[in-house]
C-alpha cells in the first residue's frame, strides 16, 4: 500500500463529496452517509461538505 503522501497525490488537499465518490468508487448515498455519521470527518460549510484529504487517508488505512 502507497504511503499516505502519495496515496491520491492527484487530488487537492480539501476534497469534495464528488472527489470523495471518484477515490473510494462509491455511490453518492454511501459517501453521504460517510461524511454525514462522522465516518469520515468533514467541515461543513452551509449545505457543502469539504473533507479533508487526511481524513480519507486514513478511513482507508483504519478499514484495510
Amino acid at each position: 500500500m502507497k504511503e499516505g503522501n502519495e496515496m491520491f497525490a492527484e487530488y487537492p488537499d480539501i476534497l469534495t463529496v464528488d472527489d470523495l465518490i471518484k477515490m473510494l468508487n462509491i455511490g453518492r448515498n454511501k459517501a453521504y452517509k460517510l461524511v454525514g455519521d462522522g465516518t469520515i470527518r468533514s467541515i461543513r460549510i452551509g449545505n457543502i461538505h469539504r473533507i479533508p484529504k487526511q481524513n480519507v487517508i486514513d478511513y482507508i488505512k483504519k478499514n484495510s
